[in-house]
């Protein structure tokens, strides 16, 4: 197989690249990776329980959107600082990505699932479908030599900074259009499900038509 390369498509890509390795050179040499991993699961965990408590009180909101931001400087960090210093594993670095990534988010959608603002099932709906969307971009990387850090324009950095938008709009919407950011936020996670399940149907069968291009055909 091809060595694998990178594909980021998403909107901050570039700028978010240029921020990273400016930081990783400026990190002591004792900072590794691995903490960085580890920090990335530390701000998922925290985000995750900051969404479930927000039923108790709406500053459990700042907390959320702060942790997003520790989970986004531990997850895009890590792979940066690997690289910056030379040492990149791609196989076992990209592996660790998707992981951590499917993990991190089922950990984030399920805190939402456990907050006043969606509902759990459709939470959980949401949580699947990103986590097969993960599983088939490892397929991709794996028989195509390409990992995808995003399908299109909405990366892993795009999402979060919506979200924390999100946290911002909940916390300073008056109460008495309670039930309608609630009908707008319900809306918004049905629309990113279709969207979602649409882009696993596309891809899917994209990769089994370019499959059956590159297999052999076995005639009698």
């Amino acid at each position: 197989m091809e060595q694998e390369r990178r594909e980021m498509t998403f909107l901050l890509a570039e700028p978010e690249r240029r921020l990273l390795r400016a930081i990783a050179a400026r990190l002591p040499a004792w900072v590794r990776s691995n903490h960085l991993t580890g920090l990335g699961v530390f701000g998922a965990l925290g985000t995750g329980v900051a969404y479930a408590l927000t039923g108790h009180h709406a500053a459990w909101l700042a907390v959320a959107s702060s942790m997003l931001a520790i989970n986004w400087f531990g997850d895009s960090l890590d792979g940066t600082l690997a690289r910056v210093r030379g040492a990149e594993r791609p196989r076992y670095g990209y592996y660790l990505d998707h992981v951590v990534d499917a993990f991190n988010t089922a950990v984030v959608g399920i805190g939402i699932g456990l907050s006043p603002y969606l509902r759990f099932e459709l939470a959980l709906i949401l949580v699947v479908l990103y986590l097969v969307l993960s599983i088939n971009i490892y397929l991709e990387s794996t028989v195509f030599g390409v990992f995808r850090m995003a399908y299109g324009r909405l990366g892993p950095t795009e999402v979060r900074i919506i979200l924390v938008l999100a946290n911002l709009a909940l916390a300073l919407v008056p109460a008495f259009l309670g039930g309608w950011l609630e009908w707008a936020v319900h809306g918004a996670a049905l629309a990113l499900a279709a969207a979602m399940l649409t882009v696993l149907a596309i891809r899917f069968g994209k990769n089994l038509h370019r499959l059956a291009r590159l297999e052999p055909v076995n005639s009698r």
